[in-house]
């Protein structure tokens, strides 16, 4: 190759892929979105406890969040809800989001540094909505079981234990080869040297699919968030903790089991307190 050549080769545009420029700038946008998600959730936490909540037969308390108040209609209440859940979500799932969109992002490495980033924005955006999708069952379920227990005080008081036991089963989920599988999926899709498509179509299908293994992966951590108390900001952080430790950490499986082994003891402990009272 002559010098001519060599020239004109170094002055063509090359493909440009994933680099610490654009890898930098994805770790800005997740620092950022945790960070907002963060401080609107603590706020929302902060507003909420001001509202206090309506003691109940059995030794706790009802949040306000489940039932209406100020004239609040039923879908407004829904309303409300999901909007806190929206927000909440990415405060708790970002640090384990931005690993998989870096490796998606890798999958679509042969794409331009301004097209991967909106692609990565809706692999984003459809991991969050299906997140907020599943606030609605959450929702439905939490405001008929305070209705109940708002109805019958028998129930009211058996809430505690029923809580302890919700604990534990979580933690026992922890051990079952479904999160074994779950848990793999989350912590390895896409798989290592897979080319994926550089299309919008794609990475809206990719994210639905991380948000679904996602929310089955965590409903273990989710039911004890639920079952403690979701609007409690040390709760939540002890289960984004977990959460985030066991997608993280090298050796995630034994790490999802020793989660569950706290749960265990910790659903033991509440139900025998429980029984106690």
């Amino acid at each position: 190759m002559d010098a001519a050549t060599a020239s004109a080769g170094q002055d063509m545009p090359q493909p440009r892929a994933a680099g610490s420029a654009p890898e930098g700038a994805l770790l800005g946008a997740a620092a950022a979105l945790f960070a907002a998600s963060a401080a609107a959730t603590i706020a929302w936490s902060m507003s909420m406890a001001t509202m206090g909540a309506m003691p109940m037969p059995g030794g706790w308390t009802l949040s306000m969040a489940w039932m209406p108040m100020d004239g609040q209609s039923w879908p407004g209440v829904a309303a409300a809800f999901l909007g806190m859940w929206a927000v909440m979500m990415p405060a708790m799932m970002t640090p384990t989001l931005t690993p998989m969109l870096q490796r998606y992002r890798r999958a679509a490495a042969a794409t331009a540094a301004l097209r991967l980033g909106w692609l990565s924005a809706g692999v984003a955006a459809a991991y969050f909505l299906v997140w907020t999708a599943f606030g609605l069952p959450v929702f439905a379920l939490g405001a008929a079981l305070a209705a109940a227990a708002m109805q019958w005080p028998a129930l009211a008081r058996a809430a505690p234990f029923a809580a302890g036991l919700l604990v534990l089963g979580a933690g026992v989920l922890q051990f079952t080869a479904w999160k074994a599988r779950q848990l793999a999926c989350c912590r390895e899709t896409p798989l290592p040297g897979r080319i994926m498509p550089p299309t919008t179509a794609t990475a809206w299908r990719h994210g639905l699919r991380l948000g679904m293994h996602c929310v089955r992966c965590c409903l273990g951590p989710t039911a004890v968030l639920l079952a403690l108390g979701f609007m409690d900001l040390r709760v939540m952080a002890v289960v984004t903790a977990a959460i985030t430790t066991e997608r993280l950490a090298p050796a995630g499986l034994p790490v999802a089991r020793a989660v569950g082994a706290l749960a265990i003891a910790a659903g033991l402990f509440l139900a025998v307190r429980a029984v106690g009272l």
